[in-house]
């Protein structure tokens, strides 16, 4: 009985692992039965798509954009679809999404056949956005590009051809000329105003996952806010008749409260006189208590040391003395001195 090699057994299972995990990740592009059909547009442009966005049919979700790349002088679009029919005269185009820029792929099925997935969709049949960030940047483009002053001067010539017109239209160019003059003095501020809106445009564009996700998290707390519609009702009832209940009891007692106030105010006005005063006491009441605790901290008595309570030079002589003189009959001891 011939023996396998555990080396030869290990890498066949490492192998199968391997591929039934590329299985797994790859189902959808694998060619069995229910399986996505993979296919290729061909764009002037890609106007912002990036893979991963949707594929679209009718605004129904059917698939999702693999790649996006240049191909000489236009984009390969390679984008997958399921569970929908794409015919042989199929149309894509590229839609905006979202007002912040995000962009999906819009396929509209046509024709008498299915689209192999070898045809690539060509450029006769695919369009593509005029890109919001593009249209700011060429919007102050062509702005700078004209030249205001002379602009101005020709609504001023034109004016004064018309000068000998009828009140009515002369009145309208005398407003075009003023309307050509205003801007001609805004010109600097118009370049302005147009550039820091392309600049806010792509800043937003890039910003679009973030503004998704918090457009998504708002939906729940929206929905929870709906929820408890009745609790909030009933706590701004609650407030506003605590409210009407704390004017009352304040209008009722005006009379005892303005003195009331006036006192405090008085009290006040000492303590803001005698502030000096006030620091100094907290500051020397700080060492009295500390030494107050270890005064009367040890127990039923008072822990106190009494120093210099002999007379100096008195020797310290151990045991019990006769005291030298009787303070019990102070008048006998005199007389026998």
């Amino acid at each position: 009985m011939n023996k396998r090699s555990p080396m030869v057994a290990g890498a066949l299972g490492i192998m199968i692992v391997l591929l039934a995990t590329m299985a797994v990740f790859s189902l959808e592009r694998l060619p069995i039965l229910g399986a996505a059909s993979n296919y290729t547009a061909h764009f002037q442009e890609a106007a912002g798509l990036e893979p991963g966005n949707e594929v679209r049919i009718a605004g129904v979700k059917v698939g999702v954009v693999d790649s996006v790349e240049l191909d000489g002088d236009k984009v390969d679009v390679a984008f997958r679809v399921k569970d929908a029919w794409v015919g042989n005269n199929s149309s894509a185009s590229i839609q905006i999404k979202t007002l912040l820029g995000q962009k999906y792929l819009a396929i509209e099925p046509r024709g008498d056949e299915v689209l192999r997935p070898k045809d690539p969709i060509p450029l006769e049949r695919t369009t593509s956005p005029y890109d919001v960030i593009d249209a700011f940047s060429d919007a102050a483009s062509t702005i700078t590009d004209i030249d205001t002053d002379q602009l101005a001067s020709s609504f001023e010539t034109l004016s004064q051809a018309f000068s000998e017109t009828p009140a009515d239209i002369r009145a309208s160019l005398d407003g075009v000329s003023r309307l050509s003059q205003t801007i001609a003095s805004r010109d600097t501020e118009l370049q302005q105003l147009f550039e820091a809106t392309g600049a806010t445009s792509r800043v937003l564009a890039d910003r679009n996952q973030e503004f998704n996700r918090l457009i998504a998290d708002a939906g729940p707390l929206l929905e929870e806010l709906n929820n408890r519609q009745q609790s909030i009702s009933q706590l701004l009832t609650g407030v506003q008749r605590l409210s009407q209940q704390l004017t009352g009891l304040v209008r009722d007692n005006e009379e005892q409260i303005t003195p009331m106030l006036q006192q405090l105010n008085g009290v006040i006005d000492i303590l803001n006189e005698n502030n000096d005063a006030l620091v100094r006491g907290i500051e020397l009441y700080a060492p009295f208590v500390r030494l107050y605790a270890n005064v009367v901290g040890n127990g039923r008595w008072l822990d106190i040391t009494l120093a210099n309570l002999a007379p100096p030079g008195l020797p310290l002589i151990p045991g019990y003395r006769e005291p030298a003189q009787d303070l019990r009959n102070p008048v006998q001891d005199v007389g026998a001195n």
